[in-house]
């Protein structure tokens, strides 16, 4: 949920013109419970079958539970997936927050390809 914070409150994301969306696993009043505690401000969805990590592909790097790791998906205006990047999955160095410095240039190159 740090993640999502830190990105809510940096003006260089601000400056990408994205919307953040997060989608997790967790059931929904997890999810409210923790919206609510870290001031969350984002749409957060709740995907407790894991349609949505399915269809976006982000399963291949799933976590030993079968959970969905941290996995970026940024969708252009035209519902396609622009950029993919797991970083969660170990043999994408097992990261679970990435820092805005190393995140978000990734984010605007992608952002900048037709």
């Amino acid at each position: 949920m740090n993640q999502v914070v830190d990105l809510e409150g940096s003006p260089q994301f601000a400056a990408l013109d994205a919307v953040l969306v997060s989608i997790s696993t967790d059931p929904r009043s997890q999810l409210a419970q923790a919206v609510e505690e870290f001031g969350v401000r984002s749409p957060h969805l709740s995907d407790p079958e894991g349609e949505v990590s399915r269809m976006y592909g982000v399963l291949r790097w799933a976590m030993p539970s079968g959970e969905p790791g941290h996995t970026f998906v940024l969708v252009g205006r035209d519902g396609r997936i622009k950029w993919i990047r797991d970083y969660g999955a170990p043999e994408n160095g097992g990261l679970m927050y990435v820092p805005e410095e190393d995140l978000i240039p990734e984010i605007a190159g992608a952002l900048s390809q037709p």
